[in-house]
């Protein structure tokens, strides 16, 4: 079993800035790849930045520049920096992994940026 658990969400003005934490535990890799994604109101889920296995990174073209996916594995976490936040970043923000044909999912932290 694979629990998520996502944290360091909240409301920020324009052009702040927010760090996202995801704590992953049970029988998963510690370097296993790892996904952020978004969902705002109205909108489909949507994907925002992937670590993998060897540090690589991608990105939506919306968030490049401005976020930044990092890991530390010895504390299996995975980490979401986002600055010059605009208020079309709000959404609520998931931490994801596929791990033996399974895709499993966080709970969700709100970010709310203010116009």
């Amino acid at each position: 079993q694979v629990q998520l658990v996502e944290s360091g969400g909240g409301l920020v003005q324009a052009g702040g800035s927010l760090r996202l934490s995801c704590a992953a535990s049970g029988s998963i890799p510690s370097t296993n790849g790892m996904d952020w994604y978004r969902q705002a109101p109205g909108k489909l889920r949507e994907f925002v930045a992937f670590i993998g296995s060897d540090a690589s990174t991608n990105y939506v073209d919306s968030v490049k520049g401005r976020f930044t996916i990092s890991r530390d594995s010895a504390k299996n976490m995975v980490y979401l920096q986002m600055n010059s936040l605009k208020p079309e970043d709000t959404a609520i923000y998931y931490c994801t992994t596929y791990y033996r044909a399974y895709r499993y999912w966080g709970q969700g932290t709100q970010v709310t940026v203010s116009s």
